[in-house]
């Protein structure tokens, strides 16, 4: 028995029973560990060569691409997303001639300068998609959506934005049901440049239309059980951790393709805010 093998020179040997990185293209909501700072955080952005994690207190910071990341107690080489490649059909004609809004995609335009109105949304989920859906109607008008972390920020942001004609708000929150602490709250920002609507969903996950995950209906989860974890564990989704629950949305946000996929009661929201917001504008423009 040779104890030191057969060649101690042999190219390698640094790196014999150390783990290798892994490949993985990077996904929102991923979370990831950066060991060396013991930084941990979800995937929210990326851009330049850099990805932007944020941790669970909402801090957030930015790391190179390339190897020196775990991903579920595993060691992996982040790489930008791969391409996507699909098959030219009728759904991709009319996508080039219509936003993934419905609206009729007009001529390239320069990039405008963003109104002073605003409209605030409820939730990262829920960001994302109406970024998905009303994102290129929003640039068109200039726009901007911002995040609203939860709905008990709302007065304080409301008093600090300072609406008026010219400077309107819109806000989509969560769950707004009569009778709730959320309900007092709009009650009480609401106003002639203030405008709060919301969708009577228990989460946004619910406004996604059930076929497009091939269900004839959302499962039922009793009250007092985390929804989310519910739902995944409902649908057979791994539930135990946060990562669990940002991979099913991502799994779920990805059969969204346009507003077809949404329940009617969005859209209308959805659209209300957006007149809102640019009804001086239009003003002026006429």
């Amino acid at each position: 028995m040779n104890r030191y093998g057969n060649d101690v020179l042999a190219k390698g040997w640094q790196q014999a029973g150390k783990p290798t990185a892994t490949p993985v293209p990077v996904e929102r909501d991923m979370v990831l560990e950066e060991p060396t700072s013991g930084f941990v955080g979800a995937v929210v952005a990326w851009e330049k060569g850099m990805v932007v994690l944020e941790d669970r207190r909402g801090k957030r910071r930015s790391f190179p691409f390339g190897p020196g990341f775990w991903l579920d107690g595993k060691p992996v080489e982040l790489r930008p997303p791969a391409p996507k490649a699909g098959r030219f059909d009728a759904q991709q004609r009319y996508n080039r001639t219509h936003t993934a809004s419905g609206s009729r995609v007009g001529p390239a335009e320069k990039a405008k300068v963003a109104l002073p109105s605003r409209i605030y949304v409820e939730g990262r989920h829920d960001a994302e998609l109406v970024e998905k859906v009303w994102g290129s109607d929003l640039r068109h008008v200039g726009v901007v959506v911002e995040y609203l972390g939860g709905i008990d920020d709302l007065p304080a942001i409301v008093e600090q934005f300072a609406p008026e004609r010219g400077r309107r708000l819109g806000v989509l929150v969560d769950h707004l049901v009569p009778g709730t602490k959320e309900h007092r709250i709009v009650q009480q920002v609401s106003g002639d440049y203030v405008f709060v609507t919301g969708h009577e969903f228990i989460d946004i996950w619910e406004a996604v239309k059930p076929q497009r995950l091939g269900l004839a209906q959302w499962p039922r989860i009793p009250k007092g059980q985390d929804w989310k974890k519910g739902i995944c564990a409902a649908l057979g989704w791994p539930h135990q951790t946060q990562a669990d629950v940002a991979r099913a949305w991502q799994r779920i946000l990805q059969r969204v393709e346009s507003w077809k996929d949404l329940d009617p009661g969005l859209l209308t929201e959805v659209e209300k805010l957006i007149d809102f917001v640019t009804e001086d504008h239009l003003d002026k423009e006429s």
